[in-house]
C-alpha cells in the first residue's frame, strides 16, 4: 500500500469512527431528552434541599424550560457517551502505538474518565449543596422570599461541573508530562509552593465568586496534585520503553 492510499484508508477511518461516536450521542441525546424532567430533577435535588420549606424554583423566561432541558439533555449525552468516544479514540490510534505506548496511553484515558465523573460527583454532592445554603444564609437575612430561576441554576451548576471536572484531571495531566519528559517527579515536588497560590487562583477563575467554592476547589486541587505526584512515578517506571529498560540495566 502507497504512502497514499495509506493516508486516505486512515481518513476514512477517522471518518467512521467519528459517525459512530456522533450517532452514539445522537441517540443518547434522544433518550437523555425523553427523560430529560427526571435528569433536571436529579440534578436540582442540592437546590431543592437548600430551599426553605415550601418554596419551588421557577423559570422567568417562557424559552427557559426548554432551552435548559436541552442542554441538559446533550451534555448528558455527551458524559454518558464519553467512554464510547474516548474508545474509538484508543481503537483509532492503538495501531500505530508501540506495547510499552499503550501500556501508557490506556491507563491515561481510563483514569481521565474516572477522574472527570469524580470531579463532577464531587461538586454534586458536596460543593452545590454547601454553596446554596451559604447564599440562602444570606438571602434570609434581609427577609426578602427567595426565588431561584432554573435556569440560572442551571448555568451556575454547568459552572461549576466544568471548574470542577476540569481541575481533577490535574493526575492525568502530571502523568502526561513526567511521560513525555517535559518535567520530573523531583520538579513537581519542588514546586509544591507556587501550587498552592495557583489552586486559589485557578479556583477564583473556574467558580462562581463566593469563597466557599473557591476553597472547596482549591484544597482538593493541592491534594489532586499530590496524587498525581505519587501516579506519575508509579506510570512511569511501569510503561518504559524496552530500550529505557536495557539501559537502566546497563
Amino acid at each position: 500500500m502507497s504512502q497514499e492510499e495509506s493516508f486516505v484508508s486512515h481518513l476514512v477511518e477517522l471518518r467512521d469512527r467519528l459517525i459512530r461516536s456522533l450517532v452514539v450521542v445522537l441517540v443518547l441525546f434522544g433518550v437523555c431528552f425523553y427523560f430529560s424532567g427526571d435528569i433536571m430533577k436529579f440534578l436540582s435535588l442540592p437546590l431543592y434541599q437548600a430551599l426553605p420549606p415550601g418554596s419551588k424554583p421557577i423559570f422567568t423566561d417562557q424559552a427557559g424550560a426548554f432551552f435548559t432541558l436541552t442542554k441538559v439533555s446533550f451534555l448528558s449525552a455527551v458524559v454518558l457517551s464519553l467512554p464510547w468516544i474516548l474508545y474509538q479514540a484508543w481503537a483509532f490510534v492503538a495501531p500505530g502505538l508501540y506495547e510499552h505506548e499503550k501500556r501508557f496511553a490506556f491507563p491515561l484515558i481510563v483514569s481521565s474518565v474516572v477522574f472527570l465523573v469524580i470531579g463532577i460527583g464531587f461538586a454534586y454532592l458536596f460543593v452545590l449543596p454547601a454553596a446554596y445554603k451559604f447564599f440562602f444564609a444570606f438571602a434570609s437575612r434581609t427577609g426578602a422570599d427567595i426565588l431561584q430561576d432554573l435556569q440560572k441554576y442551571w448555568d451556575f451548576t454547568l459552572a461549576i461541573f466544568f471548574g470542577f471536572g476540569l481541575t481533577f484531571e490535574v493526575p492525568v495531566a502530571e502523568m502526561l508530562l513526567v511521560k513525555m519528559g517535559f518535567v520530573t517527579t523531583d520538579q513537581l515536588k519542588a514546586a509544591r509552593r507556587y501550587v498552592i497560590v495557583g489552586a486559589f487562583v485557578v479556583a477564583a477563575v473556574l467558580t462562581p465568586p463566593d469563597v466557599l467554592s473557591q476553597f472547596m476547589l482549591a484544597i482538593p486541587l493541592m491534594l489532586l496534585y499530590e496524587l498525581g505526584i505519587f501516579l506519575a512515578g508509579f506510570i512511569k517506571a511501569r510503561s518504559t520503553a524496552p530500550l529505557e529498560e536495557a539501559e537502566g540495566q546497563g
